[in-house]
Protein backbone atom coordinates (compact mmCIF):
# COMPACT_ATOMS: atom_id res chain seq x y z
CA UNK A 1 0.00 0.00 0.00
CA UNK A 2 1.12 3.73 -0.70
CA UNK A 3 -0.34 5.92 1.77
CA UNK A 4 -1.75 8.78 0.77
CA UNK A 5 -4.39 11.75 2.65
CA UNK A 6 -7.66 12.41 1.13
CA UNK A 7 -10.07 15.49 1.85
CA UNK A 8 -13.60 16.70 0.24
CA UNK A 9 -13.52 19.72 -1.33
CA UNK A 10 -15.85 21.96 -0.01
CA UNK A 11 -16.58 24.26 -2.73
CA UNK A 12 -14.31 25.29 -5.35
CA UNK A 13 -11.83 28.41 -4.02
CA UNK A 14 -10.66 26.19 -1.16
CA UNK A 15 -9.89 23.28 -3.40
CA UNK A 16 -8.00 25.37 -5.30
CA UNK A 17 -6.05 26.54 -2.14
CA UNK A 18 -5.49 23.63 -0.75
CA UNK A 19 -4.13 22.26 -3.81
CA UNK A 20 -2.05 25.56 -4.98
CA UNK A 21 -0.25 25.08 -1.41
CA UNK A 22 0.89 21.47 -1.64
CA UNK A 23 2.76 20.46 -4.03
CA UNK A 24 2.26 16.69 -4.11
CA UNK A 25 -1.35 17.54 -3.83
CA UNK A 26 -4.06 16.11 -6.53
CA UNK A 27 -7.46 17.08 -7.79
CA UNK A 28 -9.41 13.86 -8.01
CA UNK A 29 -13.18 13.78 -9.86
CA UNK A 30 -13.72 10.30 -11.28
CA UNK A 31 -10.54 8.81 -10.98
CA UNK A 32 -10.24 6.87 -14.46
CA UNK A 33 -7.21 8.07 -15.21
CA UNK A 34 -5.31 9.17 -11.86
CA UNK A 35 -5.69 5.81 -10.21
CA UNK A 36 -4.57 3.83 -12.71
CA UNK A 37 -1.44 5.83 -12.26
CA UNK A 38 -1.75 5.73 -8.47
CA UNK A 39 -1.93 1.94 -9.09
CA UNK A 40 1.31 1.85 -11.86
CA UNK A 41 3.71 4.01 -9.90
CA UNK A 42 3.30 6.86 -12.13
CA UNK A 43 1.79 9.51 -10.27
CA UNK A 44 2.43 9.66 -6.27
CA UNK A 45 0.00 12.47 -4.77
CA UNK A 46 -0.02 12.10 -1.04
CA UNK A 47 -3.27 14.38 -0.94
CA UNK A 48 -6.07 13.60 -2.78
CA UNK A 49 -8.97 16.66 -2.65
CA UNK A 50 -11.64 14.78 -4.46
CA UNK A 51 -13.73 17.50 -6.53
CA UNK A 52 -16.63 15.07 -7.40
CA UNK A 53 -19.08 16.31 -5.33
CA UNK A 54 -18.48 19.92 -6.10
CA UNK A 55 -21.59 21.92 -8.31
CA UNK A 56 -19.67 21.25 -11.40
CA UNK A 57 -22.14 18.94 -12.89
CA UNK A 58 -24.70 21.28 -14.82
CA UNK A 59 -24.95 21.35 -18.75
CA UNK A 60 -26.83 25.19 -19.82
CA UNK A 61 -27.10 26.91 -22.66
CA UNK A 62 -25.55 30.00 -22.96
CA UNK A 63 -27.55 33.80 -24.41
CA UNK A 64 -25.99 33.58 -27.34
CA UNK A 65 -26.89 30.14 -28.57
CA UNK A 66 -23.76 28.23 -27.17
CA UNK A 67 -23.31 25.63 -24.54
CA UNK A 68 -21.44 25.71 -21.09
CA UNK A 69 -20.38 22.29 -19.72
CA UNK A 70 -19.52 21.22 -16.44
CA UNK A 71 -16.01 20.00 -15.18
CA UNK A 72 -17.86 17.23 -13.49
CA UNK A 73 -20.15 16.20 -16.36
CA UNK A 74 -20.11 12.53 -16.55
CA UNK A 75 -19.49 11.96 -19.97
CA UNK A 76 -22.60 9.40 -20.86
CA UNK A 77 -24.27 12.10 -19.53
CA UNK A 78 -22.73 14.77 -22.18
CA UNK A 79 -23.27 12.12 -24.74
CA UNK A 80 -26.64 11.67 -24.15
CA UNK A 81 -28.18 15.40 -24.33
CA UNK A 82 -30.78 16.65 -25.87
CA UNK A 83 -29.10 19.60 -27.10
CA UNK A 84 -25.58 18.24 -27.61
CA UNK A 85 -27.49 16.02 -29.78
CA UNK A 86 -29.08 18.24 -31.73
CA UNK A 87 -26.24 21.03 -32.00
CA UNK A 88 -23.33 19.23 -31.43
CA UNK A 89 -23.31 15.55 -33.04
CA UNK A 90 -19.17 15.16 -33.64
CA UNK A 91 -19.03 15.79 -29.66
CA UNK A 92 -22.02 12.88 -28.89
CA UNK A 93 -20.30 10.41 -31.17
CA UNK A 94 -16.80 11.26 -29.83
CA UNK A 95 -17.67 10.37 -26.13
CA UNK A 96 -19.66 6.99 -27.25
CA UNK A 97 -16.53 6.17 -29.49
CA UNK A 98 -14.19 6.44 -26.22
CA UNK A 99 -13.60 4.25 -23.56
CA UNK A 100 -16.38 1.31 -22.38
CA UNK A 101 -19.64 2.65 -21.04
CA UNK A 102 -19.02 1.61 -17.21
CA UNK A 103 -15.91 4.66 -17.37
CA UNK A 104 -17.99 6.80 -19.44
CA UNK A 105 -20.69 6.50 -16.60
CA UNK A 106 -17.60 7.60 -14.01
CA UNK A 107 -15.52 9.90 -16.50
CA UNK A 108 -15.28 13.53 -16.23
CA UNK A 109 -15.84 16.32 -18.81
CA UNK A 110 -12.38 17.98 -16.92
CA UNK A 111 -11.12 14.54 -16.05
CA UNK A 112 -11.75 13.63 -20.28
CA UNK A 113 -9.85 16.82 -21.05
CA UNK A 114 -7.04 16.08 -18.71
CA UNK A 115 -6.10 12.43 -19.17
CA UNK A 116 -2.71 11.83 -19.89
CA UNK A 117 -1.03 9.80 -23.05
CA UNK A 118 -1.07 6.04 -23.16
CA UNK A 119 1.97 5.49 -24.43
CA UNK A 120 3.35 2.13 -23.36
CA UNK A 121 6.34 3.37 -21.71
CA UNK A 122 4.96 6.14 -19.85
CA UNK A 123 3.09 3.45 -18.22
CA UNK A 124 6.03 1.31 -17.65
CA UNK A 125 8.36 2.64 -14.53
CA UNK A 126 10.97 0.80 -15.34
CA UNK A 127 11.62 2.08 -18.99
CA UNK A 128 12.92 6.04 -19.63
CA UNK A 129 10.18 8.67 -19.96
CA UNK A 130 11.24 12.06 -20.23
CA UNK A 131 7.22 12.51 -19.73
CA UNK A 132 6.99 11.29 -16.22
CA UNK A 133 10.66 11.88 -15.06
CA UNK A 134 12.68 14.45 -17.67
CA UNK A 135 15.74 14.39 -18.21
CA UNK A 136 16.04 10.56 -18.44
CA UNK A 137 14.88 9.81 -22.34
CA UNK A 138 12.48 8.63 -24.48
CA UNK A 139 12.45 5.20 -24.86
CA UNK A 140 9.32 5.13 -28.14
CA UNK A 141 12.06 6.57 -30.62
CA UNK A 142 13.69 3.40 -31.74
CA UNK A 143 10.93 1.50 -30.23
CA UNK A 144 7.08 0.73 -30.54
CA UNK A 145 5.45 3.83 -32.49
CA UNK A 146 2.39 2.20 -33.78
CA UNK A 147 0.22 5.06 -31.59
CA UNK A 148 2.37 7.57 -32.05
CA UNK A 149 3.18 10.98 -33.16
CA UNK A 150 3.65 11.96 -37.01
CA UNK A 151 3.25 15.73 -35.98
CA UNK A 152 4.85 18.44 -33.95
CA UNK A 153 6.81 15.91 -31.82
CA UNK A 154 10.37 16.50 -30.67
CA UNK A 155 13.34 14.51 -30.23
CA UNK A 156 12.11 14.35 -26.57
CA UNK A 157 9.14 12.66 -26.90
CA UNK A 158 6.53 11.59 -29.44
CA UNK A 159 3.08 10.47 -27.14
CA UNK A 160 0.37 11.58 -28.69
CA UNK A 161 -3.14 12.81 -26.59
CA UNK A 162 -5.36 10.10 -26.03
CA UNK A 163 -8.99 11.85 -25.95
CA UNK A 164 -11.40 11.83 -28.60
CA UNK A 165 -13.80 14.10 -26.65
CA UNK A 166 -10.88 16.68 -26.89
CA UNK A 167 -10.62 16.30 -30.81
CA UNK A 168 -14.11 16.97 -31.15
CA UNK A 169 -13.98 20.21 -28.70
CA UNK A 170 -11.05 21.40 -30.23
CA UNK A 171 -12.71 21.19 -33.35
CA UNK A 172 -15.96 22.60 -32.27
CA UNK A 173 -13.28 25.90 -31.08
CA UNK A 174 -14.10 24.95 -27.13
CA UNK A 175 -12.84 27.69 -24.16
CA UNK A 176 -11.70 25.86 -21.40
CA UNK A 177 -12.94 28.12 -17.61
CA UNK A 178 -10.34 27.76 -15.07
CA UNK A 179 -10.02 28.54 -11.22
CA UNK A 180 -7.07 30.20 -10.26
CA UNK A 181 -5.63 31.63 -6.94
CA UNK A 182 -6.14 34.68 -9.14
CA UNK A 183 -9.92 34.13 -10.02
CA UNK A 184 -10.89 32.79 -13.53
CA UNK A 185 -9.56 33.30 -16.85
CA UNK A 186 -11.00 31.07 -19.88
CA UNK A 187 -8.30 29.33 -22.42
CA UNK A 188 -8.87 28.40 -25.99
CA UNK A 189 -8.44 24.59 -26.38
CA UNK A 190 -6.33 25.28 -29.63
CA UNK A 191 -3.94 27.46 -26.49
CA UNK A 192 -5.09 24.77 -23.85
CA UNK A 193 -2.36 22.25 -24.74
CA UNK A 194 1.10 21.98 -25.41
CA UNK A 195 4.05 20.48 -27.75
CA UNK A 196 6.37 18.52 -25.64
CA UNK A 197 9.49 20.72 -26.90
CA UNK A 198 11.71 20.20 -24.30
CA UNK A 199 9.27 19.99 -21.75
CA UNK A 200 7.08 16.95 -22.49
CA UNK A 201 5.88 16.21 -18.78
CA UNK A 202 4.04 19.34 -18.93
CA UNK A 203 0.70 17.94 -21.31
CA UNK A 204 -0.90 21.73 -20.72
CA UNK A 205 -0.59 25.18 -19.86
CA UNK A 206 -1.92 25.25 -16.44
CA UNK A 207 -0.41 25.75 -13.46
CA UNK A 208 -0.66 23.25 -10.11
CA UNK A 209 -3.42 24.12 -8.69
CA UNK A 210 -5.38 25.63 -11.66
CA UNK A 211 -9.07 23.69 -11.58
CA UNK A 212 -11.18 22.83 -14.61
CA UNK A 213 -14.18 23.78 -14.06
CA UNK A 214 -16.32 23.77 -17.27
CA UNK A 215 -15.91 24.07 -20.89
CA UNK A 216 -17.53 26.65 -22.66
CA UNK A 217 -18.45 26.28 -26.73
CA UNK A 218 -19.80 28.65 -29.67
CA UNK A 219 -23.65 28.40 -31.21
CA UNK A 220 -22.51 25.85 -34.11
CA UNK A 221 -22.49 27.69 -38.00
CA UNK A 222 -26.26 27.47 -39.26
CA UNK A 223 -26.76 24.79 -41.98
CA UNK A 224 -23.15 23.04 -40.85
CA UNK A 225 -22.46 18.97 -41.19
CA UNK A 226 -20.33 17.60 -38.42
CA UNK A 227 -18.82 14.41 -37.76
CA UNK A 228 -16.65 12.20 -35.84
CA UNK A 229 -14.33 9.28 -37.14
CA UNK A 230 -12.59 7.06 -35.25
CA UNK A 231 -10.01 4.38 -36.66
CA UNK A 232 -8.93 1.65 -34.21
CA UNK A 233 -7.50 -1.48 -34.27
CA UNK A 234 -10.68 -3.33 -32.16
CA UNK A 235 -14.22 -1.85 -32.34
CA UNK A 236 -14.14 -1.13 -28.60
CA UNK A 237 -12.55 0.26 -25.52
CA UNK A 238 -9.78 0.86 -27.64
CA UNK A 239 -8.07 4.23 -28.66
CA UNK A 240 -7.68 5.95 -31.88
CA UNK A 241 -4.94 5.34 -34.37
CA UNK A 242 -6.14 8.01 -36.37
CA UNK A 243 -9.05 9.97 -35.29
CA UNK A 244 -11.12 13.09 -37.27
CA UNK A 245 -13.62 15.38 -36.29
CA UNK A 246 -14.52 17.84 -38.89
CA UNK A 247 -17.39 20.66 -39.56
CA UNK A 248 -18.26 21.90 -42.88
CA UNK A 249 -20.78 24.66 -43.66
CA UNK A 250 -21.48 24.80 -47.65
CA UNK A 251 -23.08 27.32 -50.15
CA UNK A 252 -24.78 27.08 -53.47
CA UNK A 253 -21.35 26.32 -54.64
CA UNK A 254 -17.93 26.42 -52.22
CA UNK A 255 -17.61 25.65 -48.45
CA UNK A 256 -17.90 28.49 -46.39
CA UNK A 257 -16.82 27.62 -43.11
CA UNK A 258 -14.71 24.68 -42.27
CA UNK A 259 -13.54 23.56 -38.56
CA UNK A 260 -11.24 20.18 -38.29
CA UNK A 261 -9.40 19.04 -36.07
CA UNK A 262 -7.25 15.31 -35.88
CA UNK A 263 -6.51 12.92 -33.06
CA UNK A 264 -3.86 9.96 -32.46
CA UNK A 265 -1.63 12.52 -34.31
CA UNK A 266 0.54 14.59 -32.30
CA UNK A 267 0.81 15.18 -28.56
CA UNK A 268 -2.22 17.18 -28.52
CA UNK A 269 -5.18 17.29 -30.44
CA UNK A 270 -4.35 18.52 -33.63
CA UNK A 271 -6.27 21.50 -35.32
CA UNK A 272 -5.91 21.47 -38.70
CA UNK A 273 -5.38 24.70 -39.72
CA UNK A 274 -4.04 24.47 -43.38
CA UNK A 275 -6.66 22.12 -43.93
CA UNK A 276 -9.14 24.39 -43.06
CA UNK A 277 -7.50 27.20 -45.24
CA UNK A 278 -7.65 25.31 -48.62
CA UNK A 279 -11.03 23.88 -47.77
CA UNK A 280 -12.90 27.31 -47.22
CA UNK A 281 -13.79 29.56 -50.54
CA UNK A 282 -13.43 26.19 -52.54
CA UNK A 283 -15.61 23.72 -54.06
CA UNK A 284 -16.79 20.67 -52.12
CA UNK A 285 -15.12 18.28 -54.39
CA UNK A 286 -12.93 15.24 -54.39
CA UNK A 287 -10.27 17.27 -55.48
CA UNK A 288 -10.38 20.24 -53.12
CA UNK A 289 -10.67 17.12 -49.69
CA UNK A 290 -7.76 15.74 -51.33
CA UNK A 291 -5.59 18.78 -51.43
CA UNK A 292 -6.83 20.17 -47.94
CA UNK A 293 -5.46 16.82 -46.47
CA UNK A 294 -2.63 17.20 -48.34
CA UNK A 295 -1.76 20.37 -47.07
CA UNK A 296 -2.29 19.03 -43.45
CA UNK A 297 0.34 16.45 -44.15
CA UNK A 298 2.83 17.84 -45.38
CA UNK A 299 4.80 18.81 -42.68
CA UNK A 300 4.32 14.78 -41.03
CA UNK A 301 7.35 12.92 -39.70
CA UNK A 302 6.52 9.60 -39.09
CA UNK A 303 8.73 7.28 -37.68
CA UNK A 304 10.09 3.57 -38.52
CA UNK A 305 6.75 1.55 -37.48
CA UNK A 306 4.09 4.12 -37.89
CA UNK A 307 4.78 5.67 -41.50
CA UNK A 308 1.49 3.74 -42.25
CA UNK A 309 -0.55 6.98 -40.28
CA UNK A 310 0.01 9.70 -42.58
CA UNK A 311 -1.71 7.68 -45.75
CA UNK A 312 -4.18 6.82 -43.02
CA UNK A 313 -5.08 9.98 -41.95
CA UNK A 314 -4.91 11.59 -45.49
CA UNK A 315 -7.36 8.90 -46.50
CA UNK A 316 -9.65 9.22 -43.30
CA UNK A 317 -10.39 13.00 -43.35
CA UNK A 318 -10.78 13.13 -47.27
CA UNK A 319 -13.36 10.36 -46.52
CA UNK A 320 -14.65 12.47 -44.18
CA UNK A 321 -15.11 15.47 -45.77
CA UNK A 322 -16.65 13.36 -48.66
CA UNK A 323 -19.21 12.00 -46.36
CA UNK A 324 -20.35 15.88 -45.25
CA UNK A 325 -20.42 17.14 -48.50
CA UNK A 326 -22.85 14.05 -49.47
CA UNK A 327 -24.79 15.23 -46.51
CA UNK A 328 -25.07 18.09 -47.43
CA UNK A 329 -26.34 17.66 -50.94
CA UNK A 330 -29.21 15.63 -49.48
Amino acid sequence: MIPFDYERATDVDSAVATVTGDPRASFLAGGTNLVDHMKLGVAHPHLLVDVSRLPLDDVAELPDGGLRIGAAVRNSDLAAHDVVRARYPMLSRALLSGASGQLRNVATTAGNLLQRTRCVYFQDVTTPCNKREPGTGCSAIGGYVRYHAILGASEHCVAVHPSDMAVAMTALDGVVVVRSADGDRRIPLSEFYRLPGDRPDRDTVLAHGDLVTAVELPPPPAGNRSAYRKVRDRASFAFAVVSVAAELTIGDTSITSARVALGGVAHRPWRATLAEEVLVGSPPTEATFAEAAAAELAAAQPLPGNEFKVALTRRVLASVLRSLAEEARR
